[in-house]
């Protein structure tokens, strides 16, 4: 049997407890007679089909509420409310005695009142400041560097990431944690990861193919990078758009995104949330030329115009050759002659230096 069913009996049998003591309350007798019984029967019949209805309601589900918030909630927050719970029972203990001796009604509930007040007030207060608890005490029993080692920078903990579905299916991500630029852990929302899995699963096959390859880079990063990988439970209640949980995620969690999407990248900057384009850090880094510089570029193409020929530098800047077709599956030396930015990113004109080979 299930939970549920379980509790469901269990509630079953105890307000069908309930109706019956109610029966006999409203027959005025406890003794099984006729008039007894008329009363008994069915109000223990009504409570106990009562109790198994709400049942769910009362058991289960808010156990199961209770469970998700605890797994989404950072180890942290649930140190940190712990402590403030004991604290705040401490002082309301402490409190209760002289609160017990006031006349009554106040005598009997202020100290059940002062003990609920008192917890929510050192959960509410742990978890709302742990950190600057944290670094008040800290600051007051960590040695001060500059008595033993002389001044020093003090070191602040990494920044953290979060990864959207496109930079993980991009892929380029897997070789730019290897360079030790991104120095905080990569979190990985377990929604996103579920989107990934979701375009693996798709009945369309580029899109397969593109969430399957997303599959393999993510293996790849967690196996090759500098850097933490973490899958995170943690989510946002009320949301359903991925893109919307990343950019609320982000915001509760004080840290940039990476991505690739140019509409979470609008998004996202609107709302405050800062954002690592790879695209706009590939732009940034390729190489920069100025006309009438020369480069070496192999041809393997011909252009759009006619006697065109087009090819690519390292970094993936397209080189357009004037009467460069000529020379296709050869390496030339191409004097610039002009560099247009595009909003697919760079493109260089230029013309051969000489014949060629």
């Amino acid at each position: 049997m299930t939970a549920d069913r379980i509790f469901r009996v269990i509630l079953f049998v105890i307000f069908g407890l309930v109706g019956w003591y109610v029966g006999t309350l409203i027959a005025g007798s406890t003794e099984l007679t006729i008039n007894t019984l008329k009363w008994a029967v069915p109000a223990a019949l009504i409570f106990a089909v009562i109790g198994a209805i709400v049942a769910p309601y009362l058991t289960t589900k808010p156990a199961r509420s209770v469970r998700r918030t605890i797994r989404q909630l950072p180890v942290q927050q649930l140190v940190a409310g712990a402590i403030g719970l004991v604290i705040g029972l401490v002082i309301a203990a402490l409190l209760a005695l002289p609160l017990s001796k006031l006349p009554a009604p106040f005598g009997n509930l202020l100290p059940a009142i002062g003990a609920v007040v008192f917890g929510y007030l050192g959960i509410t207060a742990m978890v709302l400041r742990a950190d600057d608890i944290t670094n008040l005490v800290g600051g007051r029993f960590r040695p001060r560097e500059n008595e033993t080692a002389g001044e020093t920078e003090p070191e602040t903990e990494p920044l953290s990431v979060l990864l959207d579905s496109s930079v993980i299916i991009d892929g380029r991500i897997a070789d730019i944690s290897q360079t030790g630029f991104i120095q905080g852990p990569m979190l990985i929302p377990r929604f996103v990861l579920n989107e990934v899995q979701y375009i693996a699963d798709s009945s369309d096959a580029l899109r397969r193919n593109r969430g399957r390859r997303g599959l393999d880079m993510l293996a790849k990063l967690q196996r090759d990078s500098l850097v933490p990988v973490v899958i995170t439970d943690m989510d946002v209640k009320n949301v359903r758009q991925v893109d919307d949980k990343l950019v609320q995620l982000a915001k509760q969690l004080n840290c940039p995104v990476i991505t690739n999407d140019f509409n979470l990248n609008q998004v996202a900057q609107l709302q405050g949330v800062k954002i690592l384009n790879i695209n706009a850090l590939a732009n940034a880094v390729k190489v920069l030329v100025l006309p009438g510089e020369s480069i070496t570029v192999r041809v393997i193409d011909e252009g759009k115009e006619y006697g065109q020929g087009v090819g690519y530098l390292d970094d993936g800047t397209m080189v357009v050759v004037e009467n460069g077709h000529r020379y296709i599956d050869q390496e030339i030396d191409v004097q610039v002659t002009k560099v247009l930015q595009t909003s697919a990113g760079r493109m260089i004109f230029g013309a051969p230096m000489n014949n060629g080979n």
